[in-house]
């Protein structure tokens, strides 16, 4: 499978990146401004190429799926996984912070489904797997508009899995739960201390175990419309 995964140079993109690398799987790794992090993912599978975009630009993106697919032939999974966050109380939250978090979390998925889905309609077949949160679901202090900019992603995953069900085309969310990547790490000490205390385990989420877990979602036929909570928290 060509599997292209967003905001692959480094965090949780790193870890799927190279779990579909594992498994045999070319791999397409994405990156905004980390080039030399991106050579270093790909320089790790067997079967790689690297492009840059800036998913908040359809016309960027589109030149990127064209690319990969003159080059490939296909894409088979699209895992969009970038995104950022901004930790602020909503009314401390500027509205460029707004429109950069809902441009890159939301419109930037938007804009990558758009992009891929008239070839894997042409294919009839192909998996789109979205990155939410269970901020998303649950809502967060100090996190609103991060956690409307993926809700938002969940609605758009349910809304794409109705009208792409009918051509074979598979439309999931993940919501990976907390974890000490660079954005976790970045947090606010008490965020990370709150998802602690919330989780029944005790622990954070781990990267490679929800990066298999994507791996498996990806290669499953039958299985679309769904928000998978890997989080420890519960919903």
């Amino acid at each position: 499978m060509v599997c292209l995964i967003t905001g692959s140079s480094r965090g949780l993109g790193k870890s799927i990146a190279l779990a579909f690398g594992r498994r045999g799987h070319r791999v397409v790794v994405h990156y905004k401004d980390k080039e030399k992090e991106a050579s270093e993912v790909a320089a790790q599978i067997k079967e790689t190429i690297i492009f840059r975009a800036d998913v908040r630009d359809f016309n960027q993106v589109k030149l990127l799926i064209d690319a990969v697919v003159k080059q490939w032939g296909t894409i088979d999974v699209l895992v969009n996984n970038a995104g950022i966050t901004r930790e602020a109380l909503m009314l401390k939250t500027s509205e460029k912070d707004f429109d950069e978090l809902m441009n890159t979390n939301l419109k930037g998925p938007f804009n990558f489904i758009r992009a891929v889905t008239p070839f894997m309609l042409k294919q009839k077949s192909g998996h789109i797997i979205n990155i939410s949160s269970i901020a998303g679901i649950k809502g967060k202090a100090g996190l609103s508009a991060y956690s409307a900019s993926k809700a938002g992603l969940a609605g758009l995953t349910m809304g794409a899995a109705r009208e792409l069900g009918g051509y074979n085309i598979r439309v999931n969310a993940v919501l990976p739960g907390y974890m000490l990547t660079d954005m976790g790490t970045a947090s606010h000490e008490k965020a990370k201390e709150l998802a602690l205390h919330e989780s029944l385990v005790k622990d954070f989420s781990d990267p490679d175990e929800v990066s298999e877990f994507i791996c498996f979602l990806a290669e499953t036929k039958r299985i679309t419309g769904q928000v998978f909570n890997l989080d420890s928290r519960i919903v």
